[in-house]
């Protein structure tokens, strides 16, 4: 038995000064843990929500449906127009012709004032549209009775542009709860890599104080080598483990990093000091969280939502305005006349009088309205598509608020439980090094140990990044954001 164990001693005596060699050389690896300060989630979110070129391309569009209206608006915009023509030949005047109006839109009835100064003279001249030197002045209405009287083109414009700044504002709601959707997706995600690599360097860190302890025990005997060897190898996984979670952690914050952006549209890093908040379980708790409420709030508020009803009111103003060309065109219009061009006085005969006027009626029908009628027929057909478009909508935002929060409740309860396990197991590490230092268990067991516990803490951030991100899926699939 002496000679079997001498023989082992002389095996491992090099194998362990070996490993002093490199074991120098993993001391030098550390984590950083000084001046470190936390980036809370609610600094990301006010950034990301001013500075995030997303963000602010989604505010256009708003500002794009203000401008639409504003240009429905042109369309009742006064009108100024005037023409003029003479004609001389042979010493003749032929003719010398004036013609001028102020056409301005009113919204009322979808009436069109008309003021307007006519000048025409000259020896070849139209005598139904001859005039003294002085010219004709105007003041009229033109009114339709039929087709118009309720609704025309111009309202219809300016009433589906006022709509449509609703749809903008739900699709801008909607463009950027999906870029904060995604933050925050990768800030979780920079949490659990930052948590591995934290506790995979507390694994190095106390591999490598035991392996430099059995180390100087081996040195004076108290130790078989073999040990040595074991507790080695323990460094060399760990110190890869680590090296792994590191690289990770790297990438985690490069992703994060594509959504810092500064005031001035200039591209930031995460800096290296900053470490994302912790979470403790309390935060986790969800009786504050009712999900009928949110499940209300999603049905009538969800952007979604809000868009097909901004489409839907939308077709209804279409309709209206469908139904209003089926009628007859039937315009009337008139003036009173008056033989001024300013505001010196005119005999009372040829002033603005009830006896000095001008009247006409325009109209006009289709006898078969096949146009008219089909571009109803084909505005309710997408009412309806509209209808069962709002139906499906409404039911997969209801079934996805409520598929999210059960598997919420449910990584909840795996999150309490790990949380469990980990303080267990934490007990029987201490007591396996107990065991160890009274010569009752090995190296290996506390190993074996270390590691399950290692393994536990890096599955429980795991799951807690795996609940934040599912929280942030609940509230994009109600169409909300949390607020931190």
């Amino acid at each position: 038995m002496w000679v079997k164990q001498r023989t082992i001693n002389k095996i491992c005596l090099p194998i362990f000064l070996l490993w002093t060699v490199f074991s120098s050389a993993f001391a030098q690896e550390k984590l950083d843990l000084t001046h470190q300060k936390t980036f809370l989630l609610k600094d990301l979110q006010a950034l990301v929500l001013f500075n995030h070129p997303i963000v602010k391309q989604a505010a256009l569009l708003s500002r794009e449906a203000q401008a639409r209206v504003f240009q429905s608006l042109g369309k009742f915009d006064p009108a100024l127009m005037a023409s003029f023509g003479r004609k001389t030949f042979g010493g003749t005047d032929y003719y010398n012709h004036w013609d001028s109006e102020l056409k301005v839109p009113l919204w009322l009835a979808g009436a069109d004032l008309n003021v307007g100064y006519d000048r025409n003279v000259g020896v070849y001249n139209n005598p139904e549209t001859r005039t003294s030197s002085t010219g004709l002045s105007g003041v009229g209405l033109t009114i339709p009775l039929g087709q118009g009287l309720f609704i025309d083109a111009r309202r219809n414009t300016l009433r589906q542009a006022k709509i449509m700044v609703g749809y903008a504002d739900a699709e801008k709601v909607a463009q950027i709860n999906g870029v904060w959707f995604d933050v925050q997706k990768d800030y979780w995600n920079w949490y659990y890599a930052f948590q591995q690599s934290r506790f995979t360097h507390e694994g190095v860190e106390l591999a490598q104080k035991r392996f430099q302890a059995i180390r100087a025990q081996v040195m004076i005997g108290d130790k078989p080598p073999i040990d040595s060897v074991e507790a080695a190898i323990t460094l060399q996984d760990r110190k890869i483990q680590f090296q792994e979670a590191t690289v990770k952690l790297i990438n985690s914050r490069l992703l994060l990093s594509n959504h810092l952006w500064s005031s001035n549209a200039q591209p930031q890093e995460l800096p290296a000091e900053a470490i994302p908040q912790d979470i403790a379980e309390a935060e986790m708790a969800l009786e504050k969280l009712r999900v009928d409420t949110l499940l209300q709030q999603a049905t009538e508020t969800h952007p979604e939502v809000l868009k097909i009803k901004s489409q839907t009111a939308k077709l209804d103003i279409e309709q209206k305005y469908r139904l209003e060309m089926l009628k007859p065109k039937l315009n009337i219009k008139g003036a009173f006349l008056a033989g001024r061009r300013d505001f010196s006085d005119v005999p009372n005969d040829y002033d603005f009088r009830l006896a000095n006027y001008k009247v006409g009626i325009d109209f006009s029908f289709p006898l078969f309205l096949r146009e008219e009628r089909g571009k109803l027929r084909e505005v309710k057909i997408q009412q309806a598509e509209m209808a069962y478009g709002l139906q499906q909508t409404t039911r997969e935002i209801q079934t996805g608020v409520i598929t999210a929060f059960t598997e919420l409740k449910a990584v909840q309860a795996q999150v309490n439980l790990l949380s469990k396990n980990v303080e267990n197991q934490r007990t029987l590490v201490k007591a396996e090094v107990q065991k160890f230092e009274l010569g009752e268990s090995n190296l290996f067991l506390i190993n074996t140990r270390e590691t399950k516990l290692m393994d536990m803490q890096v599955k429980r951030a795991e799951l807690i990044s795996s609940f934040q991100k599912v929280m942030a899926d609940l509230y994009y699939r109600a169409g909300k954001q949390k607020q931190y």
